[in-house]
């Protein structure tokens, strides 16, 4: 029985063997940005608080994990041919979307209500 010379032609590519390469590649990589990303999460609320306040070089590291792992995926699922960091430069977040100064995070104040008033 002769194997269908486009099947054998798909199976042998070199191509899609170095793509099945990156992609097992990508996913250890997927797997320590993953760890990153907690990181960063934990650190970020730790720092909002001890201090209100969001930690700017969180913020940004955090948009910038989050946009890489968008390219990974995008890589991996054979939406893009565009190879991320490493292969690719690391990506480039847009400053003005990322805040620039930490911002105060705003705290709900709870007022004491009065026990109800007993009636006689």
């Amino acid at each position: 029985m002769a194997l269908d010379p486009q099947l054998k032609e798909n199976v042998t590519a070199r191509t899609t063997w170095i793509r099945g390469l990156f992609i097992l590649l990508f996913a250890a990589i997927y797997s320590v940005a993953e760890i990153l990303i907690v990181a960063v999460v934990v650190f970020q609320f730790l720092s909002t608080l001890l201090t209100a306040r969001n930690n700017t070089q969180l913020l940004r590291l955090g948009r910038s994990l989050a946009e890489f792992i968008k390219q990974v995926l995008l890589f991996v699922t054979y939406n893009t041919e565009d190879k991320p960091f490493p292969f690719g430069p690391w990506p480039d977040i847009d400053v003005a979307a990322a805040p620039s100064s930490p911002k105060k995070v705003p705290r709900k104040t709870t007022k004491k209500q009065a026990p109800p008033e007993e009636d006689e």
